[in-house]
């Protein structure tokens, strides 16, 4: 036993090779018992999820700067190596350095973080962590309507960032605009129509009105944009069967489809309650009269002949 100690204590590299084990194990159990530690202080889910990360990036380069020091005197002919391989090592790993790269523009950028619903690729859903290559995406759409979850979890790699666009619904301005669109019959009181279409957006969207109109201020504030209105808003057009009113309003982002659920049945209530005022138009068709038909038959004599 003592003549192994002897070697490995004569033989550098396999020293420094078993100090290199023992010191990344120790960091390890470190980093474990951190985490179990905050664990105790951090109840909330966001933020343990921040306190993970950042405790694994701490292990890392904690890792690396003991490495560092511990091979330090190996560092000048690393470089060299490094030099020779770079260009090699560069074009085979181009797409590992995009993402990383894509990582570190994200992190800096603010482009977006976990919790975001965003459209990365194609893909539309929340964010649910941010890794230093790929991005993972919990799906919403796709065969699933508006924006309920389809189930799917989806990773995409961060060098997107470079080459797509990135439309993120919640970073500066948690909110969208919606329509729903509703067929009127001619004849009907487009007035009362109009005032009972706007007074359910108010009853059901007022709530709405002084958040918005914060978040909007401070768009306007932060960007070159104009000072748009927060505020329902509802339009007439007209077409060959009905008159079409526009309800154009303002909704959080993750309540899309509640949201017009509840006005649509609002709405139609107080329709179907006004008969004689407001009827809705549907694409039957009547026919009203029909030009009258002259139908003359004659015979050829020799065809009557015959019989």
């Amino acid at each position: 036993m003592t003549g192994l100690f002897d070697f490995i204590s004569t033989n550098t590299t396999i020293y420094k090779l078993i100090i290199a084990l023992l010191g990344v194990i120790i960091i390890s159990v470190i980093v474990r018992i951190m985490k179990k530690t905050l664990t105790r202080y951090v109840k909330d889910q966001n933020n343990w999820y921040k306190t993970r990360k950042a405790t694994n990036i701490f292990g890392f380069i904690l890792a690396a700067i003991f490495l560092a020091i511990l091979y330090s005197d190996m560092l000048g002919g690393i470089t060299v190596v490094l030099g020779v391989a770079s260009a090699g090592i560069a074009f085979s790993l181009r797409e590992v350095i995009a993402s990383i790269a894509g990582w570190l523009t994200i992190l800096v950028g603010g482009m977006f973080k976990t919790g975001d619903r965003v459209q990365l690729g194609g893909v539309t859903g929340d964010v649910i962590d941010l890794g230093v290559l790929r991005t993972t995406v919990m799906e919403t759409g796709q065969w699933v309507d508006a924006d309920l979850y389809s189930g799917r979890i989806v990773k995409i790699a961060n060098s997107f960032v470079f080459t797509q666009p990135v439309y993120n619904y919640s970073t500066d301005f948690p909110f969208l605009w919606d329509e729903i669109t509703l067929p009127i019959k001619f004849g009907s009181d487009y007035t009362v129509t109009r005032e009972l279409i706007r007074q359910v957006a108010i009853d059901q969207l007022g709530d709405y009105s002084q958040q918005t109109k914060e978040h909007w201020d401070y768009m306007v504030r932060k960007f070159i944009i104009e000072d748009a209105t927060t505020e329902p808003m509802v339009t007439l057009t007209v077409n060959d069967n009905w008159v079409e009113f526009t309800l154009r309003y303002i909704v959080e982002y993750k309540a899309r489809r509640s949201t017009k659920d509840t006005l649509f049945t609002n709405i139609l209530e107080k329709i179907e309650a006004q008969p004689e005022k407001v009827q809705l138009a549907s694409a039957t068709f009547e026919v009203v009269s029909t030009p009258p038909v002259d139908v003359n038959i004659k015979n050829k004599p020799d065809t009557i002949d015959k019989y």
